[in-house]
């Protein structure tokens, strides 16, 4: 609490996100709940960074299969929609909507990081257990983890909105997301120093210590935060029906085009997502903490993209120009990826890493803000989970594409079946970065028409201007 009043004290220019604060959700409650996205955070680290790096080069599994186990949490992503519209109808004697959804996703979390040590034990061959068996485990293990990560995400930002004023609530979710990338950003420089010395049983001990820390902050982050409403969880209470929502939500205002410059953007960007780690330590030979690190990066990138894009749209940009800026920076970045490995140049990978997340956080921030806008008064929490389950959908099913064309292709070029000049490893990690650049401009191609032309602005500060359309969970019934 001490820290967050001397926060407080620090002007509000070096704050982007102090003015997101209110006597509703003071600075020092809502540093407490953003809690919850931190733990998210740590452990999409450990997912996607530490582990796929780890079972990729040190237990030598293919990088097809680490893509799949990584990807396969995508299964739970469309159902993002249903879990904010179900947590805005939810019944319950107890009164609380949010609460028992973030509950359970933490448990679920805490329970599939559990038993993570023992599928990677049998997956890295240490058994008598046939291999399909770690495969299996290790698949079943990532799935649970992946759900409640879902289920605490959508839940948790729902219940921030719900405890903020109408006319904060953009601001809220722009600090909640800042709080997700600083939970990446300080959890990969802590796995880093961790994994320094690496070995099987420390590596063991990290997803243990992860899975404890996950729980106890998440407990932390709700305590006390949802006030009881019987009233508003009446088990007799009537209750939308989510489909004829879904139906008068998906034919208003051009969703079609602008979900599908988010479902192509995210394809993009993602790609790389189990590729960058190994790319540093199989091609330009970096070390487990060094290539960790890697997220490091990429996370604070992520961090000034969002800031950045926070303040260019409520100075009145458009949010849709600024979502194409972030694909054509993406686009740049991923060019320098690639001329790393010729150069040889660690810094030069580190810089492009770094750039990656930068254009990445003007991408998501971006397109949000612009369903946030375009959703109908009565729909801005399914329109945010429909955005999130395009999002997480299109994400991880681009992980598992982006390693089987890696293996597929190296494979193909270590055979010399692609000729001479490409039978090196770093073939395969090439052409998904290639394709990912030509989605990025197809990106841009399905933004175009939804951009307004230069000099015109719908308001001088649109999001205070459209408060009334803004939100997470839809109307907020009285507390």
């Amino acid at each position: 609490m001490k820290l967050s009043r001397a926060w407080m004290k620090i002007s509000p220019d070096l704050l982007p996100f102090a003015d997101a604060a209110s006597e509703t959700l003071p600075l020092g409650r809502m540093a407490r709940l953003s809690l919850f996205q931190v733990s998210v955070g740590m452990v999409m680290v450990l997912l996607i960074g530490t582990l796929n790096r780890v079972m990729i080069v040190e237990l030598g599994v293919p990088t097809w299969l680490v893509a799949v186990m990584v990807a396969l949490p995508v299964v739970f992503a469309p159902f993002r929609a249903l879990i904010g519209f179900r947590s805005d109808q939810y019944k319950s004697v107890l009164g609380w909507k949010r609460v028992p959804y973030i509950w359970f996703g933490s448990v679920w979390v805490f329970g599939g990081l559990a038993m993570m040590p023992f599928a990677l034990i049998i997956l890295s061959g240490d058994t008598f257990a046939p291999p399909i068996v770690g495969q299996v485990a290790a698949g079943l293990a990532f799935l649970i983890v992946g759900a409640g990560l879902h289920t605490v995400q959508t839940a948790g930002l729902a219940l921030a909105t719900d405890l903020s004023p109408v006319e904060q609530q953009p601001r809220v979710v722009a600090f909640l997301s800042v709080a997700l990338l600083l939970g990446m950003l300080f959890s990969a420089l802590i796995f880093g120093a961790l994994l320094a010395d690496f070995s099987q049983l420390r590596l063991i001990q990290v997803i243990q210590g992860a899975a404890v820390v996950s729980i106890v902050l998440t407990l932390v982050a709700v305590w006390k935060q949802e006030v009881r409403n019987p009233v508003a969880t009446a088990p007799d209470r009537a209750r939308p029906a989510f489909q004829d929502a879904w139906d008068s939500l998906r034919r208003s205002d051009q969703w079609v085009r602008r979900l599908t410059a988010v479902g192509i953007g995210s394809v993009a960007f993602s790609m790389q997502d189990v590729l960058l780690e190994p790319y540093g330590g199989q091609i330009l030979g970096l070390s487990v903490s060094q290539t960790t690190l890697l997220t490091a990066g990429f996370a604070a990138g992520g961090i000034a993209g969002f800031v950045r894009a926070a303040k260019r749209i409520s100075a009145g940009g458009d949010a849709h120009r600024v979502a194409a800026m972030g694909a054509l920076i993406g686009a740049a970045a991923f060019a320098g990826v690639i001329a790393a490995a010729p150069a040889g140049s660690g810094l030069l990978f580190a810089v492009g890493a770094a750039c990656i997340g930068y254009g990445g956080g003007l991408f998501l921030h971006a397109t949000l803000t612009a369903c946030m806008r375009a959703a109908p008064p009565a729909q801005i929490g399914l329109a945010l989970g429909t955005w999130g389950a395009v999002q997480a959908t299109c994400a991880g099913g681009a992980i598992a594409i982006g390693g089987v064309l890696r293996d597929t292709v190296s494979g193909l070029a270590l055979r010399g079946s692609l000729g001479e000049a490409l039978a090196t490893p770093v073939t395969g990690y090439v052409l998904v970065y290639l394709i990912e650049i030509v989605l990025l401009f197809a990106t841009m191609a399905a933004i175009g028409p939804l951009v307004r032309p230069v000099g015109t602005s719908l308001h001088p500060d649109p999001l205070q201007q459209n408060h009334v359309r803004i939100g997470l969970a839809g109307p907020r019934e009285a507390s």
